[in-house]
């Protein structure tokens, strides 16, 4: 059997077809176009899932199922989502809307969960029955495979780790909460004090980078300059590795997974940002003598969100 994959984004839409072992075998891609609101966009869903099929040189009938992967949360009890913000989506009837145009079961999930799903089938975390994924962007996302199945909690809200807290009264999140996990092992944290510091140092070397022009500071920056050696990159580089630790070993705590994928813009560093939390995590972990999560980055790109969507139905 084969299964749909789609994966919703704010500027796009991308679908595909997928087999039991998560090969892409057709995708097919068109602008989200969000406001025009959510009922053309979900139709739009559809009908690319259907072209998808076409494209595969496939029938309706020989798809199983068709998952959605999407920037929120859906209610696993009615299939609807309560809320979508980067779409603005509220209170969406997704099943409902989509089963009116391609009558197959559909299976919802959020989009960082369904990354974390891909990566387990036919990424970095393959073969493996219990891994988490985190995704290290503007935001800190994040899914959890356990048993080899997406764990997302009573309500579908399971796995948003990068609302834990880890900072007492700490830094005001967007969530309304301080102290979020996000907040200090996000790519906005680093841009966050990386124009704090050239704020206090406008001969240095990151003020320079820039012009004098903070606002354009991007986390790559920062990141590319404490990889060059500048002391206070550097700095700020190995006070995120502590906090992006931090939250690490809470999730080795709490689920204790064979693997930990790191994805997201932030996980382009590399071998640099690898290596970095290879080397402080054994400091940290609780259980100094017992084997933890293998920290590895994922290996699906672009790919991962047809990918995993399309195997939340298997």
């Amino acid at each position: 059997m084969y299964y749909v994959g789609i994966d919703v984004g704010g500027t796009g839409l991308k679908a595909g077809v997928v087999d039991e072992q998560g090969k892409i075998l057709s995708k097919v891609t068109c602008p989200t176009l969000v406001e025009r609101g959510a009922e053309p966009v979900v139709n739009d869903m559809a009908h690319l899932a259907l072209k998808a099929i076409e494209e595969a040189g496939l029938q309706v009938s020989d798809i199983k199922a068709v998952g959605v992967g999407i920037p929120g949360i859906e209610d696993p009890r009615t299939g609807r989502v309560p809320f979508c913000t980067n779409l603005h989506w509220h209170d969406v009837p997704l099943t409902e809307w989509m089963q009116r145009v391609i009558d197959k079961p559909i299976f919802i999930g959020n989009d960082a969960t369904v990354a974390g799903l891909a990566e387990s089938v036919s990424g970095v975390s393959a073969g493996v029955a219990n891994s988490v994924f985190v995704t290290l962007g503007t935001g800190v996302g994040g899914g959890v495979v356990l048993g080899g199945k997406v764990y997302s909690g009573s309500n579908g809200v399971g796995s948003e780790i990068g609302h834990m807290l880890v900072v007492a009264g700490g830094e005001l999140c967007t969530c309304g909460n301080r102290g979020c996990w996000e907040r200090y092992a996000s790519a906005t944290a680093l841009i966050r004090w990386g124009t704090e510091s050239a704020k206090e140092h406008p001969e240095g070397a990151l003020a320079q980078a820039v012009k004098g022009d903070v606002s354009k500071i991007t986390a790559k920056d920062v990141i590319d300059l404490a990889k060059a050696g500048d002391p206070d990159c550097a700095a700020i580089f190995d006070k995120y590795i502590y906090y992006l630790c931090a939250g690490l070993v809470s999730i080795i705590n709490l689920y204790d997974p064979e693997v930990i994928v790191l994805g997201g813009g932030v996980s382009a560093a590399g071998d640099f940002l690898l290596n970095a939390v290879r080397k402080k995590l054994p400091e940290m972990v609780f259980y100094k003598t017992m084997p933890y999560a293998r920290i590895e980055l994922a290996t699906l790109g672009n790919d991962a969100g047809i990918i995993g969507a399309a195997m939340l139905g298997k």
